[in-house]
Protein backbone atom coordinates (compact mmCIF):
# COMPACT_ATOMS: atom_id res chain seq x y z
CA UNK A 1 0.00 0.00 0.00
CA UNK A 2 1.38 3.22 -0.91
CA UNK A 3 1.60 6.26 1.67
CA UNK A 4 -1.07 8.13 -0.35
CA UNK A 5 -3.51 5.04 -0.35
CA UNK A 6 -2.71 4.80 3.29
CA UNK A 7 -3.63 8.10 4.25
CA UNK A 8 -6.66 8.19 2.46
CA UNK A 9 -7.86 4.82 4.13
CA UNK A 10 -7.07 6.23 7.39
CA UNK A 11 -8.86 9.40 6.72
CA UNK A 12 -11.65 7.64 5.70
CA UNK A 13 -11.77 5.27 9.15
CA UNK A 14 -11.21 8.51 10.91
CA UNK A 15 -14.30 10.29 9.79
CA UNK A 16 -16.12 6.95 10.14
CA UNK A 17 -15.06 7.51 13.92
CA UNK A 18 -15.35 11.22 14.57
CA UNK A 19 -19.04 10.43 13.70
CA UNK A 20 -19.76 7.85 16.27
CA UNK A 21 -17.01 9.76 18.69
CA UNK A 22 -20.02 13.03 18.41
CA UNK A 23 -22.83 10.85 18.25
CA UNK A 24 -21.72 8.96 21.37
CA UNK A 25 -19.85 11.88 23.41
CA UNK A 26 -16.76 9.47 24.07
CA UNK A 27 -14.62 10.93 21.11
CA UNK A 28 -13.14 9.57 17.73
CA UNK A 29 -10.30 8.33 19.85
CA UNK A 30 -12.47 5.16 21.46
CA UNK A 31 -12.50 4.26 17.86
CA UNK A 32 -9.26 5.19 16.14
CA UNK A 33 -7.15 3.77 18.05
CA UNK A 34 -8.13 0.29 18.01
CA UNK A 35 -8.67 1.11 14.30
CA UNK A 36 -5.13 1.98 13.78
CA UNK A 37 -3.41 -0.90 15.95
CA UNK A 38 -5.49 -3.81 14.46
CA UNK A 39 -6.67 -3.11 10.63
CA UNK A 40 -3.29 -0.67 9.73
CA UNK A 41 -1.08 -2.08 12.07
CA UNK A 42 0.50 0.92 13.21
CA UNK A 43 2.36 1.21 16.93
CA UNK A 44 -0.33 1.61 19.64
CA UNK A 45 2.00 4.43 21.27
CA UNK A 46 2.17 6.22 18.02
CA UNK A 47 -1.77 5.66 17.65
CA UNK A 48 -2.66 7.06 21.07
CA UNK A 49 -0.30 10.15 20.08
CA UNK A 50 -2.64 10.59 16.62
CA UNK A 51 -5.76 9.87 18.61
CA UNK A 52 -4.95 12.48 21.05
CA UNK A 53 -4.49 14.96 18.52
CA UNK A 54 -7.93 13.97 16.68
CA UNK A 55 -9.16 14.39 20.02
CA UNK A 56 -8.67 17.99 20.24
CA UNK A 57 -10.15 18.21 17.08
CA UNK A 58 -13.12 16.48 17.55
CA UNK A 59 -14.00 18.37 20.55
CA UNK A 60 -13.44 22.07 18.74
CA UNK A 61 -15.73 20.29 15.67
CA UNK A 62 -18.84 19.42 18.08
CA UNK A 63 -18.44 22.07 21.09
CA UNK A 64 -19.10 24.69 19.05
CA UNK A 65 -22.42 23.31 17.92
CA UNK A 66 -23.22 22.22 21.00
CA UNK A 67 -22.51 25.43 22.90
CA UNK A 68 -24.36 27.58 20.07
CA UNK A 69 -27.36 25.34 20.52
CA UNK A 70 -27.52 25.59 24.49
CA UNK A 71 -26.79 21.80 25.57
CA UNK A 72 -22.67 22.23 26.99
CA UNK A 73 -22.70 23.23 30.33
CA UNK A 74 -19.56 25.78 30.34
CA UNK A 75 -19.27 26.17 33.93
CA UNK A 76 -19.31 22.54 35.17
CA UNK A 77 -16.83 21.53 32.04
CA UNK A 78 -14.51 23.68 33.87
CA UNK A 79 -14.96 22.97 37.46
CA UNK A 80 -14.31 18.82 35.94
CA UNK A 81 -11.23 20.11 34.20
CA UNK A 82 -9.64 20.70 37.51
CA UNK A 83 -9.48 16.72 38.05
CA UNK A 84 -9.31 15.67 34.03
CA UNK A 85 -6.36 17.70 33.48
CA UNK A 86 -4.21 16.37 37.10
CA UNK A 87 -4.81 12.82 35.61
CA UNK A 88 -4.17 13.35 32.20
CA UNK A 89 -1.00 14.28 33.14
CA UNK A 90 -0.70 11.03 35.53
CA UNK A 91 -1.72 8.80 32.44
CA UNK A 92 0.70 10.29 29.79
CA UNK A 93 3.46 10.16 32.16
CA UNK A 94 3.04 6.02 32.75
CA UNK A 95 2.09 5.53 29.25
CA UNK A 96 6.41 4.71 28.57
CA UNK A 97 6.84 2.91 31.32
CA UNK A 98 3.95 -0.03 30.99
CA UNK A 99 3.91 -2.67 28.10
CA UNK A 100 2.08 -2.47 24.82
CA UNK A 101 0.31 -5.18 25.64
CA UNK A 102 -0.66 -3.97 28.48
CA UNK A 103 -2.05 -1.50 27.40
CA UNK A 104 -4.20 -3.16 25.02
CA UNK A 105 -5.78 -5.00 27.86
CA UNK A 106 -6.96 -1.89 29.83
CA UNK A 107 -8.25 -0.62 26.26
CA UNK A 108 -10.02 -3.54 25.38
CA UNK A 109 -12.06 -3.49 29.12
CA UNK A 110 -12.32 0.26 28.64
CA UNK A 111 -13.84 -0.39 25.33
CA UNK A 112 -16.68 -3.13 26.79
CA UNK A 113 -17.11 -1.56 29.92
CA UNK A 114 -17.65 1.67 27.74
CA UNK A 115 -20.36 -0.25 25.95
CA UNK A 116 -22.25 -1.42 28.94
CA UNK A 117 -22.61 1.98 30.62
CA UNK A 118 -23.60 4.04 27.15
CA UNK A 119 -26.72 0.87 26.20
CA UNK A 120 -27.22 0.99 30.30
CA UNK A 121 -28.29 4.56 29.58
CA UNK A 122 -29.88 7.03 31.97
CA UNK A 123 -32.97 9.21 31.06
CA UNK A 124 -33.54 12.41 28.32
CA UNK A 125 -34.20 14.40 31.76
CA UNK A 126 -32.54 14.08 34.83
CA UNK A 127 -34.03 12.55 38.02
CA UNK A 128 -35.14 14.12 40.96
CA UNK A 129 -32.46 14.45 43.40
CA UNK A 130 -31.77 15.96 46.58
CA UNK A 131 -30.03 19.42 46.26
CA UNK A 132 -26.19 19.16 46.53
CA UNK A 133 -24.94 21.66 49.05
CA UNK A 134 -21.85 21.90 47.23
CA UNK A 135 -23.06 22.15 43.69
CA UNK A 136 -25.03 25.21 44.81
CA UNK A 137 -21.92 26.99 46.10
CA UNK A 138 -20.62 26.47 42.92
CA UNK A 139 -23.83 27.02 40.86
CA UNK A 140 -23.27 23.95 39.26
CA UNK A 141 -26.89 23.97 37.46
CA UNK A 142 -28.26 24.97 33.95
CA UNK A 143 -31.03 24.64 31.88
CA UNK A 144 -31.22 22.62 28.26
CA UNK A 145 -33.87 23.41 24.76
CA UNK A 146 -36.69 20.55 25.61
CA UNK A 147 -39.65 19.64 22.84
CA UNK A 148 -41.91 22.38 25.45
CA UNK A 149 -38.72 24.50 26.48
CA UNK A 150 -36.22 24.79 28.44
CA UNK A 151 -35.51 22.04 30.73
CA UNK A 152 -33.50 22.89 34.54
CA UNK A 153 -30.97 20.78 36.14
CA UNK A 154 -28.52 20.45 39.24
CA UNK A 155 -25.91 19.11 39.43
CA UNK A 156 -25.42 16.45 42.40
CA UNK A 157 -23.31 14.44 44.25
CA UNK A 158 -20.38 16.79 42.97
CA UNK A 159 -17.20 15.18 45.13
CA UNK A 160 -18.27 11.52 43.64
CA UNK A 161 -18.59 13.00 39.68
CA UNK A 162 -15.23 14.91 40.47
CA UNK A 163 -13.15 11.95 41.78
CA UNK A 164 -14.37 9.95 38.03
CA UNK A 165 -13.29 12.85 36.38
CA UNK A 166 -9.72 12.13 37.71
CA UNK A 167 -9.68 8.59 36.83
CA UNK A 168 -11.29 9.63 33.42
CA UNK A 169 -7.73 11.90 32.59
CA UNK A 170 -5.75 9.53 34.05
CA UNK A 171 -7.18 7.27 30.74
CA UNK A 172 -7.36 9.77 28.73
CA UNK A 173 -3.52 9.78 29.15
CA UNK A 174 -2.73 6.67 29.18
CA UNK A 175 -4.86 5.50 26.16
CA UNK A 176 -5.59 8.56 23.93
CA UNK A 177 -9.38 7.72 24.06
CA UNK A 178 -10.95 11.34 25.55
CA UNK A 179 -12.74 9.25 27.83
CA UNK A 180 -15.42 10.25 27.73
CA UNK A 181 -17.00 6.75 29.04
CA UNK A 182 -16.13 7.76 32.43
CA UNK A 183 -16.79 11.59 31.95
CA UNK A 184 -20.62 10.58 30.52
CA UNK A 185 -20.54 7.92 33.68
CA UNK A 186 -19.79 10.81 36.07
CA UNK A 187 -22.22 13.34 34.73
CA UNK A 188 -24.93 11.01 33.67
CA UNK A 189 -24.79 8.78 36.65
CA UNK A 190 -22.83 9.82 39.27
CA UNK A 191 -24.06 13.86 39.02
CA UNK A 192 -27.44 13.08 37.69
CA UNK A 193 -27.26 15.39 34.67
CA UNK A 194 -29.34 14.88 31.43
CA UNK A 195 -27.99 12.44 28.98
CA UNK A 196 -27.33 15.16 26.27
CA UNK A 197 -26.03 17.49 28.58
CA UNK A 198 -23.59 15.34 29.68
CA UNK A 199 -22.61 13.98 26.03
CA UNK A 200 -22.37 17.50 24.76
CA UNK A 201 -20.39 18.48 28.22
CA UNK A 202 -17.94 15.98 27.44
CA UNK A 203 -17.35 16.43 23.87
CA UNK A 204 -16.69 20.26 25.15
CA UNK A 205 -14.22 18.64 27.75
CA UNK A 206 -12.04 16.11 26.08
CA UNK A 207 -10.20 18.88 23.83
CA UNK A 208 -8.87 20.01 26.75
CA UNK A 209 -8.33 16.64 28.57
CA UNK A 210 -6.07 15.67 25.16
CA UNK A 211 -4.77 18.58 25.45
CA UNK A 212 -2.69 18.32 28.60
CA UNK A 213 -1.23 14.81 27.71
CA UNK A 214 -0.49 15.41 24.21
CA UNK A 215 2.29 17.77 24.79
CA UNK A 216 4.12 15.14 27.01
CA UNK A 217 3.57 12.49 23.70
CA UNK A 218 5.25 14.96 21.46
CA UNK A 219 8.65 15.15 23.68
CA UNK A 220 8.52 11.79 23.69
CA UNK A 221 8.57 11.87 19.57
CA UNK A 222 4.74 9.84 19.42
CA UNK A 223 3.36 12.08 17.36
CA UNK A 224 4.61 11.65 14.06
CA UNK A 225 2.46 14.54 11.09
CA UNK A 226 2.19 11.60 8.34
CA UNK A 227 -0.11 10.00 10.71
CA UNK A 228 -1.78 12.21 12.98
CA UNK A 229 -2.82 14.82 9.63
CA UNK A 230 -4.87 12.48 8.31
CA UNK A 231 -6.65 11.10 11.46
CA UNK A 232 -6.93 14.57 12.45
CA UNK A 233 -8.90 15.99 9.69
CA UNK A 234 -10.91 13.06 8.99
CA UNK A 235 -11.90 12.87 12.44
CA UNK A 236 -13.06 16.69 12.31
CA UNK A 237 -14.82 16.00 9.29
CA UNK A 238 -16.81 13.05 11.46
CA UNK A 239 -17.43 15.21 14.33
CA UNK A 240 -19.46 18.21 12.69
CA UNK A 241 -21.44 15.96 10.57
CA UNK A 242 -21.99 13.94 14.33
CA UNK A 243 -22.83 16.99 16.11
CA UNK A 244 -25.57 18.18 13.32
CA UNK A 245 -27.08 14.30 13.36
CA UNK A 246 -27.31 14.35 17.46
CA UNK A 247 -29.68 17.12 17.72
CA UNK A 248 -32.54 15.71 15.97
CA UNK A 249 -31.51 11.93 16.84
CA UNK A 250 -33.11 9.15 19.03
CA UNK A 251 -30.97 8.47 22.36
CA UNK A 252 -31.98 5.03 22.41
CA UNK A 253 -30.43 4.23 18.45
CA UNK A 254 -27.02 6.16 19.36
CA UNK A 255 -26.54 3.75 22.29
CA UNK A 256 -27.39 0.47 19.86
CA UNK A 257 -25.07 1.64 17.08
CA UNK A 258 -22.51 2.80 19.76
CA UNK A 259 -22.41 -0.34 21.70
CA UNK A 260 -22.36 -2.83 18.48
CA UNK A 261 -18.91 -0.98 17.40
CA UNK A 262 -17.49 -0.68 20.50
CA UNK A 263 -18.21 -4.27 21.50
CA UNK A 264 -16.60 -5.41 18.55
CA UNK A 265 -13.55 -3.41 18.90
CA UNK A 266 -12.89 -4.02 22.87
CA UNK A 267 -12.78 -7.96 21.97
CA UNK A 268 -10.30 -7.92 19.40
CA UNK A 269 -8.26 -5.81 21.41
CA UNK A 270 -8.49 -7.68 24.09
CA UNK A 271 -7.36 -10.95 21.72
CA UNK A 272 -4.60 -9.31 20.23
CA UNK A 273 -3.28 -8.29 23.54
CA UNK A 274 -3.41 -11.92 24.72
CA UNK A 275 -1.67 -12.96 21.34
CA UNK A 276 0.89 -10.66 21.46
CA UNK A 277 0.23 -8.72 18.32
CA UNK A 278 0.12 -5.42 19.33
Amino acid sequence: MSQLDFSMWVALSSLLAGLIGALSGLGGGVVIVPVLTLIFHVDIRYAIGASLVSVIATSSGAAAAYLREGYSNVRIGMFLQIATCAGALLGAYLTARVSTSAIGYVFGVVLLYSAWSSRRGAPETAPVSSPDPLGERLRLAGSYPGPDGEIAYTASHVPAGFSLMFLAGALSGLLGIGSGAVKVLAMDQAMKLPFKVSTTTSNFMIGVTAATSAGIYIGRGYIRAGLTMPVMLGVLAGSIIGSRILMKADTGKLRLLFVLVIVALGLEMLFSASTGRL
